[in-house]
């Protein structure tokens, strides 16, 4: 058994009682899907957000598997991911507790419980509106500058998101225009290791890409996105980089088609 406690939960648990403490939190869920259960609770004044893993089941660890994913099993990559997004200078959720016990993949029990996140708004819900009311120009930019380099720092220092869209982005509103503060959340899926293999780069990537699809952008705004991301002259990363942006394109476009059941409109 593994248990962290950090800051003011570690003044109000001990690591002996953490799993019963857990167990008794209560509260409607804010997601329940398989094995887990995500719940807001209050503690010490403060409030926070509980994901409390209860195993998957065998069925759910072979069917990752045989797709050749692999399954999440425990509260073990977010909070890895967490924890290596802060050393990097990235901006996401503050982990205070964590817990880990049993060996058995399929029933393993662990916890996560990180600070609840205030005063911010998902870059899916801020960019609805962009289709009929544009937004400032410097905004836009520095926007489309910021979620490159976020993406980029990751990938680069061997992490990849699995799920990378827009709406884990959170947008802190009281950011200026030119310098937009923007959080990276939800990483319970999050994978981490020495380099990220070209298959989770395609991933993340077209995963920005399809959620921007609906959103008014330009083929300059796409072209603004790719030079920051991959930092290099426009000329070279065409040519460098062809097959990997064709990969790219081709995923987005299957996922719009998937979820929409026609192509999109605009397609650069």
């Amino acid at each position: 058994m593994k248990v962290i406690l950090r800051e003011e939960l570690a003044e109000q648990w001990t690591t002996a009682d953490a799993f019963d403490r857990v167990r008794e939190i209560d509260g409607p869920p804010v997601r329940a899907k398989e094995g887990r259960r995500t719940l807001r609770f209050e503690s010490g004044g403060r409030a926070y957000y509980l994901k409390h893993h209860r195993g998957v089941g065998w069925g759910e660890v072979l069917k990752s598997w045989l797709s050749f994913r692999a399954p999440v099993t425990s509260a073990r990559n977010e909070w890895e991911a967490l924890n290596r997004l802060k050393q990097l200078n990235l901006l996401t959720l503050e982990p205070v507790a964590y817990g880990n016990r049993g060996l058995n993949p399929a029933s393993q029990e662990s916890f996560l419980i990180t600070r609840e996140l205030t005063g911010t708004e998902s870059l899916e819900d801020l960019v609805k509106a962009w289709p009929e009311q544009r937004p400032a120009f410097v905004l836009r930019q520095a926007l489309i500058d910021a979620v490159a380099d976020i993406t980029r720092k990751i990938h680069q220092n061997g992490i990849n998101h699995r799920d990378l869209y827009l709406c884990h982005f959170l947008l802190a509103q009281d950011s200026a225009p030119r310098e937009p503060r923007l959080y990276l959340v939800d990483l319970h899926r999050a994978q981490l290791r020495k380099r990220v293999p070209r298959r989770w780069l395609v991933k993340d990537l077209a995963s920005i890409y399809f959620s921007s699809l609906d959103i008014d952008l330009d083929r300059k705004d796409v072209l603004r996105f790719l030079r920051r991301y991959f930092d290099c002259p426009l000329r070279e990363l065409l040519n460098r980089e062809e097959d990997l942006l064709a990969a790219v394109k081709r995923r987005a476009l299957r996922l719009y088609v998937r979820d929409f059941g026609h192509q999109p409109t605009v397609f650069y």
